[in-house]
């Protein structure tokens, strides 16, 4: 069942996906609590995701589905509150920032209501790119791809590709502009000015 789901393919709530939630919602409780240490912390990511990259941050609170189907590269940072519902796969690059309340859902139910009454769910994956920044409040519908060097301004809602290098903005996000050589030199003069 797991490898439908995983292709993309309706499916319903059973047993085994329950078993999967519960040890999701212990993880939670324990990484969710406030006075652990980072490598503990670190420790429960890496025993829960698919993947957890070098000088990877998560604040807590956190909140995931199953925590198996989630990728974080290299240099990950996460603010706090952020939900990763992976039904489906999340895979994040490496060198990405997320503001608090980010929210990925790889989840969805059919616009039909009738097979939605049955019980019916499906979930499309998610893939973030490298030298992602993703603001506070920013929601990524299932089966979104966003390219590298892209950046989502806060409370966007993300639901299509989005290709490399550019600022996207809105509800649903919309391409504002690409990202290039002026944005390097304007952040450059600033960063010397700050010396």
């Amino acid at each position: 069942m797991k490898k439908d789901i995983l292709e993309g393919k309706l499916y319903k709530y059973n047993d085994s996906l329950k078993e999967d939630h519960k040890r999701a919602h212990q993880f939670m409780e324990a990484y969710n609590t406030f006075n652990l240490d980072n490598d503990t912390r670190k420790q429960l990511l890496e025993n829960t995701f698919k993947h957890v990259g070098k000088n990877a941050h998560v604040n807590p609170p956190l909140y995931i589905d199953y925590g198996y189907n989630i990728s974080i590269g290299d240099n990950f940072y996460a603010n706090f509150d952020c939900i990763f519902l992976d039904v489906n796969t999340i895979t994040i690059g490496n060198n990405c920032l997320f503001g608090p309340r980010v929210s990925l859902y790889t989840a969805g139910h059919p616009i039909d209501k009738a097979i939605r009454n049955e019980g019916y769910e499906f979930g499309y994956p998610i893939t973030i790119g490298n030298d992602v920044w993703v603001g506070g409040n920013v929601v990524i519908n299932p089966g979104v791809t966003i390219g590298n060097g892209v950046v989502v301004a806060s409370g966007s809602v993300v639901s299509k590709d989005i290709e490399d290098n550019v600022l996207v903005a809105g509800v649903p996000a919309k391409v504002i502009r690409k990202i290039g050589e002026v944005d390097r030199l304007y952040w450059q003069k600033e960063k010397e000015r700050s010396k």
